[in-house]
């Protein structure tokens, strides 16, 4: 791979997720704090990502297949995203912030699995090649971060909260100019449908483990993102020390995606790398489940960066692996949406009711909680074991 087209792959990835970033993990302040909407309304808001990567991923992995330059695709979802994201910073009511965020969410989720599927095709080693371009993705997420955080101080507040979404409209725009200076990724053709070849890999036994799994496993993840700060907060650690100790995931990720995916795709293989992203899973919600020391609970953050890695981008790097190269972008929204869709929906649901049914007098249950990912993740590690990849 040449200098020019790595640093071009990696500003698409790193842009792609400092889009993300600037909003996501912040914008629900905004929303209950001066905006007073309820946790109800916050989670609606919260849910129209994945509204929306049950429908648009497989469009746009339609139009990248069969008809349109998948660059050209990009730039054009992430400059009407510019427009919208300013919209939503000055939308202040429930209903049409939310019919704005879905909008907006309609076409970010589309660029999600299209980011992916122009890496791989224009890497001659994906197994090993890849790694070093998905690094940029959680470095993205950390550093807008911090960019975000240091513009609060530097302002002595955050003001209304708006100021995420208008800084993801920003980065919008230079996303934007990103995918248009991509290497040209045309449409590669062929017969019948793309998105109903990409459905039918669901024949083959295996896949339609791995996709089951994915849904399950994927969707389970939003027990920790739902339940991590309140419940370390209930087990003994300080509020203000709460971000910088789920950071250590991140950290983890950055470190895994560097120096292991790689290495344990090519040499234990899709099958063993999936099982060891799922287990690091399964033990964290062990030490959840058993209410573990403080100091192991601090520690176990580290699996969920691991079990991302193994697990989530591995998922996508072994669709990648299978998928006819003229349905890739196909392939890659559907992964896309039973992973961000339909498993992430679904978990937060899931996640919800149970969460409110272990609720007594103000306290959680964390044990009977927790055990519902545990029991669940278990499941998909046994399937994977016993699959034959």
């Amino acid at each position: 791979m040449s200098t020019t087209l790595y640093l071009q792959l990696s500003a698409l990835m790193f842009m792609e997720y400092a889009v993300w970033g600037a909003w996501m993990p912040v914008l629900a302040a905004r929303l209950l704090g001066p905006l007073q909407m309820s946790g109800k309304q916050t989670g609606w808001i919260y849910a129209t990502l994945p509204l929306a990567s049950m429908i648009t991923p497989l469009l746009a992995g339609q139009l990248a297949d069969k008809y349109v330059d998948t660059r050209w695709i990009l730039a054009a979802c992430h400059a009407i995203g510019v427009l919208l994201l300013f919209v939503a910073s000055r939308t202040s009511k429930f209903k049409p912030l939310f019919l704005v965020m879905l909008g907006y969410s309609a076409l970010y989720a589309a660029t999600i699995p299209l980011v992916n599927s122009l890496m791989f095709s224009h890497l001659t080693d994906p197994g090993k090649q890849s790694p070093g371009i998905f690094i940029w993705a959680p470095v993205a997420w950390a550093l807008v971060g911090y960019a975000l955080t240091g513009w609060r101080n530097l302002r002595k507040g955050e003001g209304d909260g708006s100021d995420c979404l208008k800084f993801a409209a920003i980065l919008s725009v230079v996303m934007a100019l990103v995918c248009i200076v991509q290497p040209a990724t045309p449409p590669k053709g062929g017969e019948g449908v793309p998105i109903l070849k990409a459905l039918s890999m669901m024949s083959n036994p295996t896949f339609a483990v791995f996709i089951i799994v994915s849904l399950v496993v994927a969707g389970m993840m939003q027990f920790y993102f739902l339940g991590t700060a309140r419940f370390l907060q209930d087990m003994g650690v300080s509020a203000k020390n709460v971000p910088g100790i789920m950071g250590i995931a991140q950290a983890a990720q950055a470190l895994a995606t560097l120096f292991l995916l790689g290495l344990f795709f090519s040499k234990l293989g899709p099958k063993w790398t999936l099982t060891i992203g799922a287990l690091s899973w399964l033990l964290l919600y062990v030490a959840y489940t058993i209410r573990a020391p403080k100091g192991v609970l601090v520690a176990s953050q580290v699996f969920h960066g691991l079990a991302y890695v193994m697990f989530m981008i591995a998922g996508q790097m072994y669709v990648n692996a299978v998928a006819p190269a003229e349905i890739v972008g196909s392939a890659q929204a559907l992964i896309i949406l039973v992973t961000t869709g339909i498993g992430l929906f679904l978990g937060t649901q899931v996640a919800g009711i149970v969460m409110d049914r272990s609720l007594v007098e103000g306290k959680f249950n964390w044990s009977k909680v927790f055990l519902v990912p545990l029991i669940a993740t278990a499941a998909g590690v046994l399937a994977l074991v016993v699959v034959k990849f």
